[in-house]
């Protein structure tokens, strides 16, 4: 078994820098985020938005662009927004504070 890519961990710490401006929480604390994974020194993120059709759409995607590619030896980052599971409010952390 391989030992688990160094950078994953550093791609959630940048995650958690990137804030949904309508509730104020990083996108990791509300549950945002579904996958992180490193394929070629490319970032794989998969996430979903609070509501389909949400105006934030633009603004998390290129946020998450922007962390992602501050994380040294990644070369680049795609995104997949997902709609299953369902984001709702329990996903959020327990601990936030809102």
């Amino acid at each position: 078994m391989s030992e688990p890519d160094p950078r994953l961990e550093l791609l959630w710490r940048s995650l958690a820098t990137v804030i949904d401006p309508e509730i104020g929480l990083d996108i990791v604390t509300l549950g945002l985020v579904y996958g992180v994974e490193i394929r070629d020194d490319v970032a794989w993120i998969t996430h979903t938005l609070t509501t389909p059709g949400c105006p934030m759409e633009r603004i998390i995607t290129d946020g998450i662009r922007a962390a992602v590619m501050n994380v040294e030896s990644v070369a680049g980052v795609e995104t997949r927004i997902v709609w299953e599971p369902a984001w709702h409010a329990g996903m959020i952390a327990r601990d936030a504070a809102w």
